[in-house]
């Protein structure tokens, strides 16, 4: 009884977030993995579109446009994440050393961040346009022509070539590196100043300063970052939506094939298996990092 009204009041308060995310959150990944293993056939014909069980995961992975889908995720995952990454830990070093209007430029690269992915998306489909030559070419391509420099023009992510995705990338590298400067800038902030002293005082160069005492303390900063960036590459949706339009097989992912499932093919238990696909894909990135913050949290505590 004295343990009841020890934790019986909290749980009182958060027992209406369990009950709502245990429904919505939960429960409807229940509905749809039991959805994913359904037996459906075609209304008209009566062919067996989907046989149901685990067979339908292997058929869609089987199937070559969703290798292909995967693909495209794999490559835009890789130079999305090292690419802001790169960006975002470039800027927060700048930052970070100190510059003239610190707070405008801390503003003009988190900007992007109060932009929406579609909004974004609409200027970036002008900016990444494919047409090229003097008479066609907008957005990057007029302007390398401007510059004397032609042959830097692209077809961008409408090539149909195994790395096209990477341009779909730089919308999103230009979003999201603003972000990631910010919780870099956080953690170099965050190491006191006797530690820098003291490093230049033992003879360290910036380099060795960095290399051997800023940058291991916030590794723990960089991991974060990489499963947010991870998790929302695998997700991406909206932004290449808005680039490429609802049909676009060069550009297409799992998230925007899941679309083409759900409504041009009328195929919910196909949706239904890709999306657990991808939900599986996220919890392979997020569990391991959660597993982790949370043996550091108690090793912290002990």
């Amino acid at each position: 009884m004295r343990r009841l009204r020890t934790w019986g009041p909290g749980l009182l308060l958060v027992s209406p977030s369990i009950i709502l995310v245990g429904i919505f959150v939960y429960g409807l990944i229940g509905v749809n993995v039991q959805t994913s293993l359904a037996q459906t056939k075609d209304r008209i014909t009566g062919r067996v579109t989907n046989p149901g069980g685990f067979a339908n995961y292997a058929n869609l992975l089987g199937d070559d446009r969703y290798q292909h889908a995967l693909w495209n995720l794999l490559v835009l995952t890789v130079v999305f994440m090292a690419g802001t990454m790169v960006f975002g830990l470039l800027w927060a070093v700048l930052l970070e050393r100190g510059v003239t209007g610190e707070g405008v430029f801390r503003s003009i690269y988190l900007f992007p961040m109060a932009i929406s992915f579609v909004a974004a998306g609409v200027a970036w489909r002008w900016l990444l346009s494919p047409a090229q030559g003097a008479d066609q070419a907008i957005g990057l391509n007029q302007l390398f022509l401007k510059l004397g420099m032609p042959w830097l023009q692209s077809s961008w992510w409408s090539d149909s070539g195994p790395f096209n995705m990477a341009a779909m990338a730089i919308p999103a590298i230009w979003q999201l590196s603003g972000y990631i400067m910010a919780l870099f800038l956080a953690g170099f902030r965050g190491i006191s100043d006797d530690q820098r002293e003291a490093a230049r005082v033992d003879g360290a160069t910036e380099w060795q300063l960095y290399r051997h005492v800023l940058f291991p303390q916030v590794s723990p900063v960089a991991l974060s970052a990489l499963i947010i960036l991870g998790h929302m590459s695998m997700k991406m949706f909206d932004l290449i939506y808005s680039i490429a339009g609802a049909n676009s097989y060069t550009a297409e992912v799992p998230a925007t094939f899941m679309w083409i499932q759900l409504f041009p093919q009328s195929n919910p238990t196909g949706a239904a298996a890709n999306a657990t696909i991808i939900l599986a894909i996220v919890a392979v990135v997020v569990i391991p990092y959660l597993i982790y913050t949370n043996r550091t949290e108690k090793d912290g505590r002990a």
